[in-house]
């Protein structure tokens, strides 16, 4: 009875252990908020928290213009999604919330699914005018709707544990892509710096009409508000450029954001929306709005770009998380950090939020003013909660000439990414290429568009660098046990060939090739001929091997003494090209098969086939050469293809009695290999060595040849 009790307690208590252990991975604020150390990490959080909340503010309701929503929804945005990513994401220092490559995406579809033109309506004394309210209403739907599309591919991908399709988009291609978006969101900005009302364009190429309406209608610029601009972007730029001059000695960054204050007084007393005309930010409504279920019937429209404003934001957040984990030495979890996107950005739709990730300026400010931990966005929150419950009406003379003008000074970093031109075009024209090919499409053919045009072209890259490997002669390193294809002796009789990747499908035939003209030499054909026809080459085929069969039965003798040479057994090749080019890699099993039990043996296994070549023969390799070692450390995996290309080398190499060995294999190639049946009587698993040097030894030893053929140290 008390045995019972003890295995049952035992099992309750590693079921609560467990219980924990899955709770800390999927909500790892239980894991570091318990051991949080207020003496060490306190103060540094209030500072950075406050700091980083008092950039909020502006940079909340700037972003929302770029979305084409009401300021107010961008401090919405400022507040629900960072409480969110306190609960459930990994990194300390990044900064979640709004961010002008994510509002600009929203703001192409919202613009696109809701346009003015959509809402015209009859004004007073017979006026054509937009029904603001409820255009505006019907985008924060659309928003909110792409907003939790986006954040459930992000669980989605986060539970699958599908953090590593990130990978694929190159850090020259999320750059480019940053750096094209900023001029989007610049070119969408430079109506509020000059006061006109531009054409909305879609598609591709809008981003060069809106550029070119805007100066169609420079004759018109409100010089009120251009005034205002030009004020504003010459006292941000210079308090930005004596925070970065001076920030070792300043202990907190100047808040300069804090000029909307000043501004907004400025306006309220001056009068400048009625005696100026100029564009203020207008009503803001106090309070929070009750949470709305998204409409799902705008899904279908809207698909699409969430999964690239999905993929996008979880770039941007993932890669400047991994910076600051780097510099600080802890661990993001990749897919635990999609998890948290995916949440804040589910959860944050249902409160009127649009898409978020984190922002560079101010994951900056969190970081340097030294914030520890999330805790920081916490209290960046409350500082949103009160100027949205409060304050927030005392914003609305704000002029959104001042929101355009922070806009452009915060995308400065962005712009900074142009020096990656010369950098790139001095280390890598490959990555250079991307970029520019990125940056150019996402110009040309909007940021939708663009991002796939680009992925399409990094992937085609890729697949151009897989197809084009290097292949080399390993040598050996005077003196060691290594073998380069450098500054390097080879070893006589004995060809070490290895390629650069790993061999698959798409570059079996090239390996094949390479391997004949580095052994062989350029112009020599050894492989086997893959007989594709119908059942008379079949036939002819068939005679062929008989009479092959009987020449190999009169030598039998000879070839278990191990004296007769591939010239004996086989009669003269002659040198010439073949006709035509059989990839025969593709050889079917049976083929294999038949190969495999026309078969003879000398020595420790080496390959001794009966050729069944007739007039399509190449010329044989150099009589000096008796061993190939093909080097497989750089292989990951095998495939079908790669297998038989194999089993065909083994074969057509055996014939001019040249032994194979396979070294550097991983576990699970090997694995691979017998689980495709590669390993058989032909070929032995003792042809496989741990490393070339092994090999080595082993061949010299057969040969009869002491190892002091290699090369020794100097004394």
């Amino acid at each position: 009875m008390n045995m019972q009790i003890f295995l049952n307690l035992n099992c309750g208590t590693k079921d609560v252990f467990d219980f924990t252990v899955k709770s800390v991975l999927w909500v790892p604020v239980l894991g570091w908020l318990p051991r949080y150390s207020i003496r060490e990490n306190a103060i540094g959080d209030l500072i950075s928290g406050c700091s980083v909340g008092i950039m909020h503010l502006p940079q909340g309701m700037a972003y929302a213009l770029l979305a084409s929503l009401p300021p107010v929804f961008g401090l919405y945005t400022s507040l629900y999604p960072v409480l969110v990513y306190f609960l459930f994401g990994t990194s300390r220092h990044i900064s979640i919330g709004t961010f002008a490559v994510m509002s600009i995406m929203v703001g192409s579809v919202t613009e696109r699914l809701a346009p003015d033109s959509n809402f015209v309506g009859n004004g007073t004394n017979g006026t054509v005018r937009v029904n603001i309210d409820a255009r505006d209403a019907f985008r924060v739907q659309i928003a909110c709707s792409l907003t939790v599309l986006t954040g459930i591919f992000q669980i989605l991908l986060g539970v699958v544990r599908f953090g590593f399709v990130v990978n694929y988009l190159s850090e020259p291609l999320v750059r480019g892509y940053t750096t094209g978006s900023a001029c989007h969101v610049c070119v969408s900005q430079l109506k509020y710096l000059f006061g006109v009302s531009p054409s909305r364009f879609s598609g591709p190429l809008s981003l060069i009409y809106t550029l070119v309406d805007i100066c169609r209608l420079l004759p018109q610029t409100q010089v009120p508000e251009l005034v205002v601009s030009l004020v504003s972007l010459a006292v941000l730029i210079a308090v930005k450029e004596i925070n970065g001059c001076y920030r070792q000695k300043l202990p907190l960054p100047i808040p300069i954001e804090l000029i909307i204050i000043v501004a907004t007084i400025i306006s309220h007393f001056c009068g400048l929306d009625s005696k100026y005309s100029i564009d203020v930010v207008g009503e803001i409504p106090s309070g929070l709005n009750a949470p709305q279920v998204p409409d799902a019937t705008l899904f279908s429209e809207v698909i699409g770009d969430a999964f690239a404003v999905a993929i996008v934001g979880y770039a941007i957040n993932i890669s400047l998380g991994k910076t600051f984990a780097l510099k600080h030495g802890y661990k993001v979890d990749s897919n635990q950090e999609l998890v948290a996107l995916g949440l804040s950005n589910t959860v944050g739709s249902f409160f009127q939020c649009y898409s978020v990730t984190c922002s560079l300026s101010r994951s900056l400010i969190q970081e340097s003013t030294g914030g520890k931990t999330q805790v920081a966005g916490v209290i960046s929150s409350i500082i949103v909660l009160i100027t949205v419950l409060k304050i927030g009406a005392l914003f609305e003379d704000l002029p959104k000439a001042i929101l355009s003008t922070i806009v452009f000074v915060n995308l400065k970093g962005m712009f900074k990414q142009f020096m990656d031109v010369p950098m790139l075009w001095k280390t890598n024209k490959v990555d250079l290429l991307v970029w520019l090919v990125t940056f150019l499409s996402t110009i040309l053919l909007n940021l939708d568009l663009g991002l796939a045009v680009s992925i399409g072209f990094s992937m085609l890259t890729f697949i151009f660098r897989t197809q084009r490997p290097r292949y080399s002669i390993l040598g050996q390193l005077p003196g060691t046990d290594l073998y380069l294809d450098t500054d390097t002796r080879e070893i006589p009789g004995i060809k070490i060939f290895r390629s650069s990747t790993t061999i698959c499908y798409t570059n079996a035939e090239m390996y094949l090739e390479a391997l004949q003209e580095k052994v062989c030499g350029r112009g020599s054909m050894i492989v086997g001929v893959f007989v594709r026809g119908g059942e008379k080459e079949k036939e002819e085929w068939e005679k062929k091997a008989v009479r092959h069969q009987s020449i190999n039965a009169d030598s039998s003798a000879e070839l278990n003494e191990g004296k007769v040479s591939a010239r004996q057994s086989h009669g003269t090749f002659t040198n010439g090209l073949c006709t035509g080019q059989v990839n025969s890699a593709y050889q079917h099993d049976t083929t294999m098969l038949d190969s495999d039990s026309n078969t003879g043996f000398h020595g420790d296994g080496s390959i001794k086939q009966v050729s069944h070549h007739d007039d399509e023969r190449g010329s044989a390799c150099g009589s000096d050469v008796h061993s190939i070692i093909l080097d497989l450390s750089t292989t990951g995996f095998v495939d079908t293809v790669t297998t038989n290309t194999l089993r065909n080398i083994f074969r057509d190499f055996g014939e001019i009695d040249i032994d194979l060995y396979l070294t550097g294999c991983q576990a699970c190639v090997v694995e691979q290999l017998e689980t495709a049946g590669f390993f058989s009587v032909s070929i032995p698993k003792s042809r496989l060595f741990v490393t070339v040097h092994d090999a080595v030894l082993h061949i010299l030893k057969k040969r009869g040849q002491r190892d002091s053929i290699l090369v020794r140290p100097l004394l």
